[in-house]
């Protein structure tokens, strides 16, 4: 149970997530908000070799192209599913601080009302859009009807016929949370395709495959759709654990690199108690402990600094109160002095212990790339040099690969450009 808290360009990817993926003995899962010269071209032929790679790049982030699309709604055929799923959209949106206020938790019920209504009858998530487009129209609330789902019903009637300002209101932050879906290229990756292979959870928990989660972070981004499938793969492989004896075998690795800016899973700490003893190991990368802070609140970010087994804190730590407490982690020594005092009678020497810190806060904010430190669950705190992937011997394959994967990602960009200035001049 991993959390690294590590400042951009500290080594996290070479020197953490890059070599995990690498020696990952069973399936493995990334999200990133990049793609040229990381994670991914980095390891993407090597993982080819051992199992399938699946890539969800709805905004074209590594310009990958459509062959697979994956069932959103696969797990929002129950209310609380369906909750869960909205929860993502919310979470993709506002932080923990705002997301409990009253419009935030309307537009939540709402999402997740509409959510139940498509998935109970097999509808695709593109008819969420069309009824939140219209909030007269009652075939979602049919729809709950006819499903047994009359409680939902209810609720979603009584928020449409209430007074209009409210309701106008409610569905409109539920169309920003969900606007990310309005890009026809996007919703294509979560909308069945009897053309294409349809990516399954469970199956995935049991493989030795890859799947490559890529989304831009900011406004607009396709961050909830990433948080989303995440969640569905961790839950997925916690029920195949428990299905085949309490434990993965092997375990599945879940890299969620930028954990805070395109995967925001909201109850993550609660996960993190129970993930790690069903064979499912997280690593949760972060810039800083305030960017979690911010994410999951200060009660979320402390559950989940003191679920995780193993912790890692690298170079670029500028909170000085974050500093200050692994500082007193680290603990004290003594340190002796020497004091030598001039009189008439001559020179005298005395000698005194003093208590100081064995790493000051100022040290720890001057760590060098490259070192870390590691606070593991039984251990003291350990002063670490990480290796990157690039001076290890198998760097011989692994560069030429990440340069091909590199290149064709540009040329695929390349031809984009080519084809939509072609459009334009055609037009």
């Amino acid at each position: 149970m991993i959390v690294a808290i590590m400042a951009p360009r500290s080594g996290k990817t070479s020197g953490l997530a890059i070599p995990a993926i690498l020696s990952a003995p069973g399936p493995v899962l990334l999200t990133s908000n990049k793609a040229a010269n990381d994670a991914f071209t980095a390891t993407v032929d090597a993982r080819a070799e051992v199992g399938t790679v699946w890539a969800l790049d709805p905004q074209q982030i590594a310009h990958h192209p459509r062959e697979m699309w994956w069932d959103i709604l696969a797990d929002a055929r129950d209310l609380a599913g369906a909750k869960r799923l909205a929860g993502h959209f919310v979470a993709a949106s506002v932080d923990e601080s705002s997301g409990s206020d009253f419009w935030s938790t309307a537009a939540s019920n709402t999402l997740g009302a509409l959510f139940l209504a498509a998935a109970s009858h097999r509808r695709p998530i593109t008819d969420v859009l069309a009824w939140l487009a219209s909030p007269a129209d009652r075939t979602p609330v049919d729809l709950l009807i006819d499903a047994g789902h009359d409680a939902v019903a209810a609720q979603l009637q009584g928020t449409v016929s209430g007074a209009t300002e409210t309701r106008d209101g409610i569905y409109e932050t539920a169309r920003q949370y969900a606007s990310c879906l309005l890009d026809p290229e996007v919703a294509a990756w979560v909308t069945p395709n009897r053309d294409l292979p349809e990516f399954k959870p469970l199956a995935f928990a049991t493989s030795r495959d890859t799947l490559y989660l890529l989304s831009k972070d900011g406004g607009g981004s396709a961050s909830a759709i990433i948080a989303a499938a995440a969640d569905a793969v961790m839950r997925a492989a916690v029920i195949v654990a428990e299905r085949s004896g309490g434990r993965l075998d092997p375990p599945a690795l879940c890299v969620l690199d930028e954990a805070a800016n395109v995967c925001r899973i909201s109850d993550l700490p609660d996960l993190y108690s129970h993930l790690g003893s069903r064979g499912v190991i997280p690593m949760t990368i972060l810039q800083s402990y305030r960017q979690g802070q911010r994410c999951w609140g200060e009660a979320g970010m402390d559950a989940l600094w003191s679920a995780a087994t193993v912790k890692i804190v690298g170079s670029g730590i500028d909170d000085a109160d974050f500093a200050d407490r692994l500082s007193r982690q680290v603990g004290d020594h003594d340190v002796q002095t020497v004091s030598v005092s001039t009189s008439e009678g001559g020179k005298s020497t005395s000698v005194s212990m003093r208590t100081e810190r064995i790493l000051p806060p100022d040290a720890i904010r001057a760590l060098p790339k490259g070192k870390v430190l590691l606070l593991a669950t039984g251990l003291r705190i350990a002063m670490l040099s990480i290796r990157p992937w690039y001076k290890e011997p198998s760097a011989k394959v692994i560069g030429p690969a990440s340069a091909r994967a590199t290149k064709a990602i540009t040329e695929r960009a390349l031809a984009k450009t080519v084809g939509h200035d072609d459009l334009g001049l055609s037009a």
